[in-house]
């Protein structure tokens, strides 16, 4: 489980085609501390297995499903990605609960700065809409987020100086795709419910 601190901002260095799946090299002086096979790593909210580690780089498999569901396919040598290990038992609870299964992608829509931050508006898949709620968390990206405004086709989310300097939401422009994750929550009481009401 994760919690949607970025840890560091990452390099992507290698990208190798593997028929229907794809394997990656980030590069990432802090998640890779420590890092063995099989370790987890988010790779801008997606968590990913780790397949090999050597020195502050490790590589990663990513399967078809994932690039399909991700915007992980439109990495290429060099793009920025944001990375966070996985929360430790005893560590504090930043941000909200993460599972690094991404639900689908939108797209930066528009980016309205202001002195000391900046709102950002983000497509939303009418799918997804039912589960986004004003001052509710959403991960954009594998990073933790309030929605400041949720409409049926979008919402948005102020980011602080820190997120904009420390992650990639600060590079993203208009037309750019982000990996969205919703509250798990929201979705087990809905299927709770849904249960309820077929058992009646």
């Amino acid at each position: 489980m994760f919690t949607g601190i970025v840890e560091e901002l990452g390099e992507v260095t290698a990208v190798e085609t593997l028929g229907d799946a794809s394997r990656f090299r980030l590069r990432g002086p802090v998640v890779t501390q420590g890092a063995k096979h099989g370790d987890s790593i988010a790779v801008n909210g997606v968590c990913l297995t780790v397949v090999e580690h050597e020195g502050d780089e490790f590589t990663a498999d990513v399967m078809a499903e994932t690039l399909k569901r991700s915007s992980l396919g439109a990495l290429t040598v060099g793009s920025r990605v944001n990375l966070e290990r996985p929360m430790v038992a005893d560590g504090r609870f930043g941000g909200h609960i993460v599972q690094g299964h991404v639900d689908g992608t939108g797209t930066i829509v528009e980016r309205t700065p202001s002195e000391n931050w900046e709102i950002v508006r983000i497509s939303l898949p009418a799918e997804l809409a039912r589960y986004v709620v004003e001052k509710g968390s959403i991960t954009v990206d594998g990073v933790s987020l309030t929605v400041v405004d949720a409409g049926a086709d979008h919402f948005t989310v102020s980011l602080i100086p820190t997120t904009l300097a420390l992650t990639t939401l600060g590079h993203k422009q208009p037309g750019d795709p982000v990996n969205l994750e919703v509250d798990v929550i929201a979705k087990y009481v809905e299927r709770l419910l849904g249960t309820r009401e077929v058992t009646r």
